[in-house]
């Protein structure tokens, strides 16, 4: 039977299609130059040393732009001030990794601005997560090279040692694999394809617009906070109504803070991806809890949701 929009139709094979020419970022070394930009919204200024200060503790420099919050309303300052900074930060040569300052809104507002073909020409991490994804997803869509599901600044200054330690290794080098140690097996299975994903309500906010994800051949990693049920219910269902679900391969929840019971939550996702073909495997320690564990978006990976595991493929390649 030919699937309808809201199924997935995924050939959970080994072989899948994968990105071509993809390329890696330089890993950081002890002393290289973390660059910050402040792509959605204002940030506590408090936070934010706190978390310069266990940026720094980690070995790095820190670089911040002239006017890297000049806030507007609730956002860091006008779409095009907040995307110049990113493009001056991936043209800057000093400048060997990005981490954003925090999420909150207004990533999606600057897609328009950012110069894709220097940020191909110039390939480094950025990392972020929550708003931050919309860069994210985006990013990966268009460039050859990987950006990271991580801890923003501000959410550094309480971050566990878990998430510390996760977002060092992501900078220093490639991540080999993540078992789950209280995963939760909502499908069985195995299945490879490009990790993507993130924040669910950002996820959906990109639905319909030109900056739409391209989630077909990919394992999609999914995460909220303060979502209820129903709502996360409403969000995957308008996503497989718009054809954005099929063609994923599986599925991976990430933390679902304050947003109820998860064993339903578990069910509407079983519900949306309706294919036995797509396993689904809950409880990775990434999103808005107090571990957010750093994540390789753009990146070849292995689920198996069986053994709890993730296996990423070196160099971002199958």
């Amino acid at each position: 039977m030919k699937p309808t929009n809201h199924e997935s139709a995924p050939n959970n094979g080994d072989k899948f299609q994968i990105r071509p020419q993809m390329i890696m970022p330089s890993y950081l070394e002890p002393g290289a130059t973390i660059g910050v930009c402040a792509p959605a919204g204002a940030f506590d200024p408090v936070k934010f040393e706190a978390g310069l200060s266990r940026i720094r503790d980690m070995g790095f420099r820190i670089h911040l732009p002239t006017g890297l919050s000049a806030p507007k309303r609730y956002l860091a300052g006008d779409d095009a001030h907040r995307a110049g900074i990113v493009n001056d930060l991936f043209q800057d040569p000093r400048i060997k990794a990005i981490l954003c300052a925090r999420g909150g809104f207004g990533a999606l507002r600057i897609l328009p601005h950012l110069d894709f073909d220097l940020l191909i020409n110039n390939p480094k991490f950025v990392v972020g997560f929550s708003d931050i994804t919309a860069l994210l997803v985006e990013g990966v869509k268009q460039c050859p090279f990987p950006m990271i599901h991580g801890p923003v600044v501000t959410s550094l200054a309480n971050g566990s040692r878990e998430t510390l330690d996760s977002l060092l290794l992501a900078l220093s080098g490639p991540i080999p694999g993540i078992r789950i140690a209280n995963g939760n097996t909502v499908r069985g299975g195995r299945a490879s394809g490009i990790f993507v994903g993130g924040n669910l309500a950002t996820l959906v906010s990109m639905a319909g617009t030109r900056f739409q994800p391209d989630f077909n051949d990919c394992i999609l990693f999914l995460e909220d906070v303060r979502e209820p049920a129903y709502k996360i219910d409403r969000m995957l269902t308008q996503m497989a109504f718009a054809g954005i679900l099929a063609g994923v391969r599986g599925v991976v929840l990430g933390t679902f803070d304050h947003c109820g019971d998860e064993t339903m939550i578990h069910d509407i996702v079983a519900e949306r991806f309706n294919d036995p073909r797509v396993p689904i495997l809950a409880g990775l320690d990434a999103g808005h809890g107090l571990t957010n564990l750093s994540l390789p978006l753009g990146s070849s990976v292995t689920l198996d949701a069986d053994i709890h595991g993730l296996t990423f493929a070196p160099g971002g390649m199958s």
